[in-house]
């Protein structure tokens, strides 16, 4: 019999981070299930951007239990990274290479294309197919910022973290945003995204986490 937490996609029980010898929250929990999405809010330095290390695996909490699909979630948990796309403030764009070339770059990284939907298609979704013989250092910061999203797009992966995605977007770039972000949803993905722009998916489906109210006194 399966267990209650079975259809988790992710959970924390009592999450806490320090940074530099300064706690960052403490007692955060939460529970992201299948087309869920949890959007961070907070005042900058409230540890939304740790937070989502943290659940990269970029960093480690100071206490508190993660979960992933019922099971605790260790460091260097390999099926865990196979399931888990993250975009932080940096969009990791090669400037020396095209646009395609980037997702191709990406796609072979990723296991070839049986792990990844097709780059020409991920340049479609995003807006991007006329650019993508374009150097990305010719792209402007929006142009960069949707390539970086077309890459977790084209991933494939159940789970997005997303750390501003929408930075340097402009109205377009914000309604294909919220088109893909709608779409991955309703496929039964689900995401974590700290932003400043309004989501605009279903309230069914939105989750709030207010990480000032478990900022340090």
């Amino acid at each position: 019999m399966p267990s209650p937490d079975a259809e988790l996609r992710l959970s924390a029980r009592g999450l806490r981070c320090r940074r530099g010898g300064r706690r960052v929250f403490a007692g955060l929990s939460f529970e992201l299930r299948p087309g869920e999405v949890l959007e961070l809010r907070g005042a900058n330095g409230s540890g939304k951007t740790s937070l989502l290390r943290l659940l990269a695996g970029l960093a480690q909490p100071s206490g508190g239990a993660l979960h992933w699909q019922g099971r605790p979630l260790l460091p260097g948990d390999a099926a865990y990274a196979c399931d888990m796309a993250y975009l932080g403030h940096l969009n990791g764009v090669n400037a020396d290479l095209t646009a395609a070339e980037n997702l191709h770059f990406a796609q072979r990284l990723a296991g070839g294309a049986g792990a990844c939907a097709d780059p020409a298609a991920a340049l479609q979704a995003w807006g991007l197919a006329a650019l993508a013989a374009q150097p990305a250092r010719r792209l402007s910061q929006g142009q960069r910022r949707r390539l970086a999203l077309a890459r977790v797009w084209m991933g494939r992966r159940r789970l997005w973290l997303l750390d501003e995605p929408c930075a340097a977007l402009d109205s377009a770039g914000e309604r294909l945003f919220d088109t893909r972000l709608a779409e991955h949803l309703q496929a039964g993905g689900a995401a974590i995204v700290a932003t400043h722009h309004a989501l605009t998916v279903p309230s069914a489906h939105l989750r709030r986490l207010d990480l000032d109210a478990l900022a340090p006194c």
